[in-house]
C-alpha cells in the first residue's frame, strides 16, 4: 500500500513537472482593416506572413484565424475586445490610430506632418528609437497589452478630393474631409477646411453621397476602398508616414514559453521588412494605378511642399501639445532628427 502511494505520488509529480514545461499552444483571432487582398491590402499580407512564421516557427503551438475587413468590429471595438479577451479566446489586432489614441494618445507624437524625410528614417525611428521603447512600455504599463510593431501599410499619405486640385493650402479653403482622428482634424483645419471623423467601413458612401468632399490616405487604400470612383484629384503632398500597430493581448503574451515570445517578437519584425519592401516597391505602381483609373495626380515641387509643411506642422504640433503635453512631442521631434540624421549620413 505505501509502494503504491509512492507510486502514485511520483507519477503525479511527472505529470506536474511535464505540464510545468511544455510550451504553452493558443489558437488565436487576428483582426484587422482592409479586404483579404494580399496583392492591394499590405495589412492583409502582413497578416499572412505573421501568421506564418509564427506558426512554423512554434511548430504549430501557436495557430491564427485571420478576420479582415473588419469583421470583429470598428477600431475601439476590436481593442476593447483585446482587452477583454481571455485565453479561452486570445486576440490580436493590427490597429490605426483611431484604435491605439484613445488608449495612448501619445502615439500622435509619431504622426507630425512631415516628420520623416525618407521610409528608411521612419523604419528607424519604430525599430530603435528611444520615443518607440517608451511608447511600448508606457503601452504595457497602462494597457497590459502588447505592443509590438508598428506596420508600414501604405506609402506616405496623399490628399484627394472631388472638387478641384489641391495644389496649396490655400485650395482647401471650404472643403469638407473625412478625418481618422483628431489629428486629422487639426490638419484640415490649419488648411482652412472642416474635418470630420468617418469610420473607414463608411467612408465611401460618405464621399459618394458629399457628406465630405475628400480624405487622406495612401494610394493602396484608395484602391482598395475604391475611393478612385468617388474622388477626382490626388495631392502626392506625403504628409505623414502611414503605418498601424500590432498589439497582443499581455495574457496571451506572457503565457508563452520565452522561446515561443522570441518567435513571435522574431516574426513579427520579419513579417514587417517584408511588408517594407513590398509596399515601397508597389506605391508609385498604384498610384499610376489610380492614373489610369481616371484620378489627376499632383505632386507638388519643393516650395509647395514646404509650404505645406509651414501651415500643417504647426498647428498640429499645438494640437499634439495640448492633447499628451510638451515631452513625448519633443522625444519624438528629437529621435525623428536623429533618424533623418543617420539616413543621410550614411
Amino acid at each position: 500500500m505505501v509502494r503504491s502511494k509512492g507510486l502514485s505520488r511520483l507519477l503525479l509529480t511527472l505529470v506536474l513537472v511535464a505540464v510545468a514545461v511544455a510550451p504553452a499552444s493558443a489558437s488565436v483571432k487576428l483582426c484587422y482593416n482592409g479586404p483579404a487582398d494580399e496583392a492591394n491590402n499590405a495589412v492583409h499580407a502582413f497578416a499572412l506572413n505573421f501568421k506564418r512564421l509564427v506558426e512554423e516557427g512554434t511548430e504549430g503551438r501557436i495557430t491564427f484565424d485571420l478576420y479582415p475587413d473588419s469583421q470583429l468590429g470598428t477600431e475601439e471595438e476590436r481593442m476593447e475586445l483585446l482587452l477583454r479577451s481571455g485565453m479561452n479566446q486570445p486576440l490580436v489586432n493590427v490597429a490605426s490610430f483611431a484604435g491605439v489614441a484613445p488608449l495612448f494618445p501619445e502615439i500622435y507624437a509619431s504622426s507630425v506632418p512631415f516628420l520623416f524625410d525618407s521610409y528608411e528614417a521612419a523604419h528607424l525611428f519604430f525599430d530603435e528609437s528611444r520615443y518607440w521603447k517608451k511608447a511600448q512600455e508606457t503601452f504595457r504599463s497602462r494597457t497590459g497589452a502588447v505592443l509590438l510593431e508598428a506596420v508600414e501599410e501604405g506609402g506616405f499619405l496623399a490628399f484627394t478630393n472631388s472638387k478641384r486640385p489641391l495644389r496649396s493650402p490655400d485650395d482647401f479653403k471650404g472643403l469638407k474631409f473625412r478625418a481618422m482622428d483628431e489629428g486629422q482634424i487639426a490638419i484640415y483645419r490649419a488648411f482652412g477646411a472642416g474635418g470630420t471623423p468617418i469610420a473607414w467601413t463608411e467612408l465611401y458612401m460618405a464621399l459618394r453621397t458629399g457628406l465630405v468632399d475628400g480624405q487622406m490616405n495612401p494610394a493602396m487604400y484608395i484602391l482598395i476602398g475604391s475611393l478612385f470612383e468617388v474622388q477626382k484629384y490626388m495631392t502626392l503632398a506625403n504628409i505623414q508616414y502611414s503605418d498601424q500597430f500590432l498589439i497582443l493581448n499581455g495574457d496571451l503574451f506572457d503565457s508563452l514559453s520565452e522561446a515561443d515570445r522570441q518567435i513571435v517578437v522574431a516574426a513579427a519584425k520579419e513579417a514587417n521588412v517584408l511588408n517594407r519592401a513590398e509596399v515601397e516597391a508597389s506605391d508609385a505602381r498604384q498610384v499610376e494605378t489610380l492614373r489610369g483609373k481616371g484620378m489627376e495626380i499632383y505632386v507638388p515641387d519643393r516650395a509647395e511642399r514646404e509650404l505645406f509643411r509651414e501651415r500643417g506642422t504647426g498647428a498640429y504640433r499645438n494640437w499634439v501639445r495640448s492633447k499628451v503635453g510638451a515631452e513625448w512631442l519633443d522625444l519624438a521631434l528629437e529621435c525623428a532628427a536623429e533618424a533623418n540624421g543617420r539616413v543621410a549620413t550614411e
